[in-house]
């Protein structure tokens, strides 16, 4: 069934309220024949980038005596393209308005079910095998530059180049975005369009971001950028019920998201080391009580049946180093309420993934790279007893586990420049215990990606 895109009329509405109060003086500012400060006077006043990405992904043969609604299936395939486009413009000194519309089309594996940590970040929690229109972002970007040392900034798909801004600096950004533009951003593991695919590898696995089932939402952010120190402040749209294609339209379930970050180096080489927090506050349900319900009633497990207002808190650290001019490591950790039902992005309660990701340069291909990663996501206890019930996870569900285990994934990924701004990735993924489940499995995922971009 096509689900229609989600509206973005909260931020449209604020994007408006934003133009129609700001003086044509100051709007006019940063265009061409307004008073723009030498420093500035190269800086773009509007931008266009696009890209594509088509991924096709299949699993192996493997053991499954059993499976459940939300099981992976052996020897499936899948596949997804998305095509976008960044449009950017300033809007008055410091200030740009960006409009992401996207064309999507296709599925994950199995409806993106049947493993915690999924093979495909490219993968959302809908589809469509036609093609249709969405706008996952549309917001406006405003830097208050204090005192420092000025800094070119360099242009990209969300960022208007050519200017310059201050190292001490305050940005605030208001309107439809990803929390992952801004929070738990490692620049080694964080884009599936270019770098690695799994989703407990791109994000920690326990962060439990706020987003509709399009991983976007509706909220605003504020970070603090001070010498070494980084401090982001967020307060973001849950959906309306878990894992949900629509966003609460009054604001009534929300989420607080907190991140501190330390700039350092290590034998001259850059690192960074990030502490990121949540708080989602909505209707959830907890685990022992829906299956106390289920068996005091006879009924099978519906965790929906005993959601109240609550709250779910988690925290994870990420870390990212540069070992040599060419080679970074990377490494993430985190841990969330187990009790509770996840909300919005996948069932993991702990999490740990490290990695390394090298260019090309030591084989005479400098815009190749190749990645490998590990991960390990575990549950609680109260999580296992509640699938062993019968009950369903965002992702995960086999119908019974008896044999509870750890998900242990590898991944590695070669990306291979093969014209400008165009890369062919080949992926390979080893996923022990699907699901927690050491009944199932082990499954050998392999992945063609396709990206190109300007």
């Amino acid at each position: 069934m096509r689900l229609a895109a989600p509206t973005s009329a909260p931020a449209a509405l604020l994007l408006a309220a934003i133009l129609a109060c700001t003086p044509a003086r100051i709007r006019a500012a940063d265009t061409p024949g307004g008073d723009v400060p030498a420093a500035d006077a190269a800086a773009q006043t509007f931008a266009v980038h696009g890209q594509f990405t088509y991924t096709e992904q299949s699993t192996s043969d493997f053991n499954a005596p059993y499976s459940g609604r939300n099981s992976l299936s052996p020897d499936t395939g899948a596949e997804t393209i998305d095509a976008t486009l960044f449009l950017g413009r300033r809007l008055w000194r410091d200030a740009e308005f960006w409009i992401v519309p996207e064309i999507d089309q296709g599925f994950g594996l199995d409806d993106t079910v049947g493993v915690a940590g999924f093979p495909s970040a490219e993968a959302y929690k809908v589809g469509d095998n036609q093609p249709y229109v969405r706008l996952p972002r549309a917001f406006v970007r405003q830097i208050l530059n204090l005192e420092g040392r000025q800094q070119a900034v360099g242009a990209s798909q969300m960022q208007l180049g050519g200017g310059t801004q201050s190292a001490n600096r305050v940005v605030f950004t208001v309107g439809k975005i990803s929390v992952g533009d801004i929070f738990d951003n490692n620049q080694y593991a964080h884009d599936p369009r270019n770098d690695f695919l799994n989703w407990a590898v791109v994000d920690a696995g326990s962060y439990d971001y706020a987003a509709d089932a399009w991983a976007y939402t509706i909220g605003g952010a504020a970070e603090w950028y001070q010498g070494a120190w980084a401090l982001r402040l967020g307060l973001f749209d849950l959906s309306n019920v878990p894992n949900s294609p629509d966003l609460e339209p009054a604001f009534h379930e929300y989420q607080y998201d907190f991140e501190v970050e330390r700039s350092f180096e290590i034998a001259d080489r850059p690192g960074k080391l990030r502490l990121t927090a949540f708080d989602s506050r909505g209707r959830m349900g907890l685990l022992d009580q829906a299956i106390a319900l289920a068996e005091s009633t006879d009924t099978p497990v519906d965790i929906a049946k005993v959601r109240q207002y609550r709250s779910r808190l988690g925290a994870s650290l990420d870390l990212e180093q540069q070992l040599a001019e060419d080679l970074g490591w990377f490494a993430r950790t985190g841990k969330a309420a187990g009790n509770v039902e996840v909300y919005e992005f996948t069932d993991i309660d702990r999490t740990v993934s490290a990695g390394l990701s090298l260019k090309g340069a030591r084989w005479a291909r400098p815009d190749d790279t190749v990645g490998l990663a590990g991960i390990r996501n575990g549950i609680s206890a109260d999580r296992e007893r509640y699938l062993n019930a019968g009950g369903l996870g965002l992702l995960v569900g086999d119908g019974k586990l008896p044999h509870p285990g750890s998900e242990k994934i590898v991944e590695t990924y070669y990306s291979l420049a093969v014209l400008h701004g165009a890369h062919l990735t080949f992926d390979y993924q080893y996923i022990a215990n699907p699901a927690y489940n050491r009944d199932r499995g082990p499954v050998s995922v392999l992945a063609v990606r396709v990206h190109a971009e300007f």
